[in-house]
């Protein structure tokens, strides 16, 4: 039993994922399942969890099929894990894979868990298609109705264009607008050149590519479907094949591209969570702790240029919080969802008079960007909404332990004008 306010550190202890792959590629007919599933199967390899009973699974997907209403127990009665593991679903858009390691963490900082798996996946690819409204109204009201003429009587109501089906649209409810639209507008909004967007698209790729040639996430992936390596990441990109390409959102003023904007894409990640005492009596040393977290929303009908920059106001409270100062950081693990919300982000930051607009005295400062997504980050990689946060945490835990002490800083914005921060340390 813990001392009332006693909080137990919790550690990270492991890490595994799928490649990512672009939407309609290699992964066009797995589901959120297959792919959670072969994640999971691949930490359990790797960490001799075969036939253990976790503490829980939390994860979950942004894009999900009604069959997915139970979608991490599901995951997890497919696997080799004890099947007497309880699983939850969490979905907070882009940050679901960052709030489910914070939900686990949280649990074991309490003693109410040992160790727990924190996940997340989505599929853009094999996406659930609606039935139109008036149709979806025709068969409910067959469905009701008590004689086989009157459920004639319903059918004969369908016509032949309400029998096409709707996708789910990655649009924000409120305004209309894409996550992409919404950039635009901020880009704009701060004043966010095409060529610095370019550039930090082509650092993202160059900084990938080095990683996977030395080797670097040689222990954090399980092969899948013949990918054995992100399949957005290019070798031969540069800034003028970037320079070339056309606005994506904005078509005749826009700065937003395919190329400094991540793509739709499928993939998982899962994450391995415990408190010391499980690591050490487990024979697991641990990467890192997570210390501290903290999530955040803004408004952004009125203000639409504010979709993507919640994290302003997470990192700052964060901090405050933890007593430390933006540059007391050894890496930096910022999500790249479009060049231009990093960039701005950072300007933000080092601006005073724009602090002032979020509400805050002063400026965080800049950063040493030679720390910043050093293994490369979403651009590259790209972004499989739910499993980018277990991406980043898996970086994060490596690259301290490859340091052997420090502390990491992490940011990741979402829809719905949510963000959410975490710091990690060695």
């Amino acid at each position: 039993m813990l001392i009332p306010n006693e909080r137990r550190k919790v550690a990270v202890i492991g890490y595994n994922r799928i490649p990512f792959a672009r939407q309609n590629t290699a992964y066009s007919t797995a589901s959120n399942q297959d792919m959670m599933v072969a994640t999971l199967n691949g930490l359990i390899d790797r960490y001799k969890l075969h036939g253990q009973r976790m503490g829980e699974v939390a994860g979950g997907a942004v894009i999900k099929h009604s069959g997915d209403f139970n979608l991490m127990r599901e995951s997890v009665m497919s696997t080799a894990l004890d099947p007497s593991t309880p699983a939850c679903d969490l979905q907070q858009a882009c940050d679901t894979g960052i709030e489910a390691a914070v939900y686990i963490g949280n649990k074991i900082a309490l003693g109410q868990l040992e160790v727990g798996i924190a996940g997340g996946v989505d599929s853009t690819s094999n996406v659930p298609l609606l039935l139109g409204e008036n149709l979806r109204k025709i068969l409910l009201e067959a469905r009701r109705a008590k004689t086989t003429g009157a459920k004639l009587k319903a059918f004969s109501k369908i016509r032949f264009k309400d029998l096409a089906p709707v996708a789910p649209l990655n649009v924000e409810p409120r305004t209309g607008l894409s996550m992409g639209g919404h950039t635009e507008i901020t880009a704009k909004y701060y004043g966010i050149p095409r060529e610095e967007q370019d550039l930090l698209a082509l650092q993202s790729h160059q900084k990938t590519v080095k990683a996977y040639d030395e080797g670097f996430f040689n222990d954090m992936l399980t092969p899948y479907m013949g990918l054995d390596r992100d399949n957005n990441v290019r070798k031969d990109t540069s800034l003028e094949k970037l320079a070339k390409l056309k606005p994506a959102f904005d078509k005749v003023n826009g700065t937003l591209t395919a190329g400094n904007s991540t793509p739709l894409t499928d993939g998982a990640s899962s994450v391995l969570l415990a408190s010391e005492d499980w690591a050490r009596e487990n024979g697991w040393p641990v990467l890192a702790y997570i210390t501290f977290a903290e999530l955040a929303a803004i408004e952004y009908v009125q203000h639409q240029h504010n979709l993507l920059l919640s994290p302003i106001y997470a990192s700052t409270r964060m901090l405050k919080k933890a007593g430390l100062r933006l540059q007391d950081f050894d890496f930096y693990e910022i999500h790249e969802a479009f060049a231009a919300q990093v960039l701005a982000t950072l300007k933000i930051w080092e601006s005073a008079e724009l602090m002032k607009t979020f509400g805050f005295d002063a400026p965080l400062g800049s950063i040493d960007r030679t720390k910043l997504n050093v293994k490369g980050s979403s651009l590259a990689a790209a972004h499989p909404f739910a499993a980018t946060g277990g991406r980043i945490i898996a970086t994060m835990a490596k690259l301290l332990k490859e340091k052997g002490s420090g502390r990491g800083f992490i940011s990741v914005c979402a829809a719905g004008g949510q963000g959410i921060t975490m710091i990690m340390e060695r």
